[in-house]
């Protein structure tokens, strides 16, 4: 399993067409969290970012296997911009669907505590985490999506542009006022990190 870890991502999906279910995982393995982590920042719930992370990996798996990959050397921004599709389609979808209202007009599911927070949803909480989440709430749409894919996918302003298809001066303006924005709100709230 260690030689694995050693191959490039090209090297590993190379094997997994050859029929390497380790190349696989360790292919999954490595880019999981920034996969994970964005899908949960655009989402902002843990379960619907799960079931869109394993829609993610399942559509990786049927585009490899059926041999429609191409992206040599790209396999992270590739995998990305599966991800960001697929909450842009969710986003589509409960747009579509009508909401389900209490006689006070809240959200139904807003209204009900289906579960009780677990051990490990606790320690995520951490007061800065909470801080910074809540302040890339406030911003724009767009100013968040970029501090999101550039700071927790770490792709790139070119890779960033081509996902929203926008240009790279526009991902590169939307990075800096929504910094911009975020330095105002923690001196107006005088938060420190």
């Amino acid at each position: 399993m260690s030689s694995l870890r050693k191959k490039t991502d090209h090297e590993l999906i190379t094997d997994f067409q050859d029929g390497d279910l380790n190349a696989l995982e360790t292919l999954i393995l490595r880019h999981k969290e920034k996969m994970y982590t964005s899908i949960l920042f655009l989402v902002k719930d843990k379960y619907l970012a799960e079931d869109i992370f394993q829609d993610v990996l399942i559509k990786i798996i049927d585009t490899i296997r059926g041999g429609r990959y191409t992206e040599e050397g790209k396999f992270l921004p590739w995998a990305m911009r599966i991800a960001h599709n697929l909450c842009v389609d969710h986003f589509r979808k409960v747009k579509r669907t009508p909401a389900i209202k209490t006689s006070d007009d809240r959200d139904i599911f807003e209204v009900i505590n289906f579960t009780e927070d677990g051990a490990d949803q606790k320690m995520m909480k951490r007061q800065s985490y909470d801080r910074v989440r809540q302040m890339l709430d406030l911003l724009p749409d767009d100013q968040r999506e970029v501090i999101i894919l550039r700071h927790y996918a770490d792709l790139s302003f070119k890779e960033i542009a081509a996902l929203t298809n926008c240009s790279i001066n526009t991902a590169l303006g939307r990075m800096r006022y929504g910094l911009i924005n975020l330095r105002k709100m923690m001196l107006q709230k005088k938060i420190a990190l």
